[in-house]
């Protein structure tokens, strides 16, 4: 085998394993955007959904599919009181307040009180908004627990940077039920210190784009190993011109 013929193997095989590595890469984006678009269907099916009572939804595993729908529920907060921290809403940073509210059923359950928003860099506070006393009736979009390390999910001092309903009930040392309810309303009206959630922005992202670069950087591969191919075989056709013109040189009066 020639150096040549080997260089073109060698070639091949190269864009060869570039081109599986993109063309992947390209199905990957494109699995990521169905992924986005179920996960917003979920959202707009379910968040149109009228509010039915917490308890339809909760008591078990709450999934991904279970989101966003919206609940009520009624009953009397515990006065504990959790700092999530470092959170950022709507492209606002700050901490939300979660409070366990005990039902008129007798479940516990969380409810995420809103944003208390905070400027990024500046300390958040000691003292958080206290929850209102009384019975309340809470309508919000059901959440599932958020997974994380233990430094995340479990609360020191009261603050940690997820929600997660098992360890905040370990924590409290009472069974709470999982999942919890991000607020959007209460009766009677609270001060308004907390911002209420609103459903997130339905992008389906660069996915798509995305899948079109690594698309085409697979075909420039191909192309690339082509051109260069050709033009070593119009090189080697040149010097073979070249050489047999070299050689009738002589015989030439």
């Amino acid at each position: 085998m020639s150096r040549t013929v080997r260089r073109w193997v060698a070639l091949i095989l190269f864009a060869t394993v570039l081109v599986i590595a993109m063309i992947n890469l390209g199905e990957w984006q494109l699995r990521r955007l169905d992924e986005r678009r179920a996960a917003n269907q979920v959202v707009v099916t379910n968040s149109n959904n009228p509010p039915i009572s917490y308890r339809d939804v909760m008591g078990g595993e709450v999934t991904d599919q279970m989101q966003w729908q919206r609940v009520t529920a009624t009953g009397t907060f515990t006065g504990e009181q959790f700092q999530i921290r470092y959170r950022v809403v709507n492209g606002e940073d700050g901490y939300e307040v979660v409070a366990p509210l005990r039902t008129t059923q007798g479940d516990l359950i969380l409810v995420d009180r809103g944003l208390a928003p905070v400027p990024s860099g500046e300390r958040l506070p000691d003292t958080l908004p206290a929850a209102p006393t009384g019975q309340v009736t809470v309508t919000g979009y059901l959440r599932r627990s958020e997974h994380g390390n233990d430094n995340a999910i479990n609360p020191i001092d009261h603050r940690m940077r997820l929600i997660n309903a098992p360890a905040i009930g370990a924590a409290m040392g009472q069974p709470v039920l999982d999942g919890y309810v991000a607020q959007t309303d209460i009766v009677p009206a609270g001060d308004g210190t907390l911002k209420p959630f609103v459903t997130p922005e339905l992008s389906e992202g660069n996915h798509f784009s995305y899948a079109l670069q690594w698309f085409t950087f697979s075909a420039i591969a191909v192309f690339g190993a082509v051109y260069f191919i050709r033009s070593d075989l119009k090189d080697r056709r040149k010097r073979r011109a070249a050489t047999a013109a070299a050689a009738e040189q002589p015989h030439r009066v």
